[in-house]
């Protein structure tokens, strides 16, 4: 039988992940939620977080029998997995800025932890500072506008160079910086760029293939050979817009069938 894998985020940055698990275990079922009515999540307080939380997975799992929910998200697995948890008897599986593989690899012992500003401010991730990278300077930018940025481009294929350079101005000239976590979902898809601008930093680090890795050993006890049983993957969205068609063809190049409109106010 095939695991059946709900992954979201406040947008399409988790698509990153999915990426990686899929390239993992192709043959799982997906389903994919971005809650673009909430968009972007670093501006929602904690308990919004947790609440929007089990009413997407709640929502999902009275349709679909999930076997796991990944949070393909960095602000809101810093706040709502013990929730999740604690509701739901299946594995949830969070995305946390990888703090503990930067600090082992980077040779000056200077990080940069590029997140959003709700992650970099959360208290999870000082603590994850403070148990693995005692030993580094663990420099911080916490920026919304790079994931709008992230957003943009996949909507459009396009990134605006300049803006993009002003979130990393500061560590252009860094003369020690050569690690940097990329502590949200979205970030992977501009790591080119981000290349191009910091030509120094010799490790971009994301957590998507130790996610993978970690998903694939929760659905160990799964056949995950081809088989008959052929679910459509699907992807979901909170908020009807003007932009749901381009999503919608989005979500298809991504191996989605089609994109559907969850509606969390339906009993």
């Amino acid at each position: 039988m095939k695991p059946t894998i709900l992954l979201y985020d406040s947008g399409m940055g988790g698509l990153t992940i999915y990426d990686a698990i899929r390239q993992t275990l192709p043959n799982a079922h997906y389903l994919y939620c971005f809650d673009n009515a909430y968009f972007p999540y670093s501006e929602r307080s904690e308990n919004v977080l947790i609440e929007q939380a089990i009413k997407i997975v709640q929502k999902i799992a009275e349709k679909y029998p999930l076997d796991m929910v990944v949070v393909a998200c960095n602000t809101a697995s810093t706040v709502v997995l013990p929730a999740l948890r604690e509701k739901f008897a299946f594995p949830i599986v969070g995305t946390v800025p990888a703090i503990k593989p930067a600090a082992a690899i980077s040779q000056t012992k200077t990080i940069g932890l590029l997140a959003t500003k709700g992650t970099v401010e959360r208290p999870y991730v000082a603590e994850l500072i403070e148990k693995y990278a005692k030993d580094c300077i663990v420099e911080k930018i916490g920026t919304t506008t790079l994931v709008e940025l992230v957003e943009e481009k996949i909507r459009t294929g396009n990134v605006d160079q300049d803006r993009l350079s002003k979130v990393v101005a500061e560590w252009q000239t860094h003369p020690t910086l050569d690690t940097v976590i990329l502590g949200c979902t979205h970030f992977p898809l501009v790591k080119q760029e981000l290349q191009q601008l910091l030509p120094k930093v010799k490790f971009f680090i994301d957590p998507g293939n130790g996610i993978a890795n970690r998903v694939a050993t929760l659905l160990s006890e799964f056949s995950l050979e081809n088989s008959a049983q052929n679910k459509e993957n699907i992807a979901f969205c909170t908020k009807m817009d003007e932009e749901f068609s381009k999503r919608e063809i989005i979500m298809q190049q991504w191996g989605f069938k089609r994109l559907e409109l969850l509606n969390l106010s339906q009993k």
